[in-house]
């Protein structure tokens, strides 16, 4: 199984399109067009996923800097995800007391007026 990547996707591709791009040079396993969490839109790559490694090198040479679109794409085979560092990064540190700074307030008007 060779997994490639196709980046400067144009943001209307679908994954039909790519399977019929791909499909020019062999069997298409899985088609992903990698889709923005929080907007649920292209992000601008994918990843074809082809049995036979073969093909998958004929596919990326062949439809390297083709256009698909109104892009030029750019194929390559995927290398694996690079981990990253557990832990740090980003987030609410917690610990400590915090009401937003009206815990004062609060306090003063359950126990009446002041003084």
């Amino acid at each position: 199984m060779t997994n490639i990547f196709v980046g400067n996707l144009s943001f209307r591709a679908t994954e039909a399109e790519l399977r019929d791009a791909f499909s020019q040079y062999g069997d298409v396993s899985k088609v992903s067009i990698v889709m923005d969490r929080e907007t649920g839109r292209s992000r601008g790559f994918a990843f074809v996923e082809m049995g036979n490694a073969n093909e998958a090198s004929a596919a990326i040479q062949a439809l390297n800097q083709s256009m698909i679109g109104d892009r030029t794409i750019s194929c390559n085979e995927a290398r694996e995800r690079e981990s990253r560092p557990s832990g740090g990064g980003g987030g609410y540190g917690g610990g400590g007391r915090s009401s937003g700074g009206y815990g004062d307030r609060r306090e003063q008007s359950s126990r009446g007026p002041r003084n």
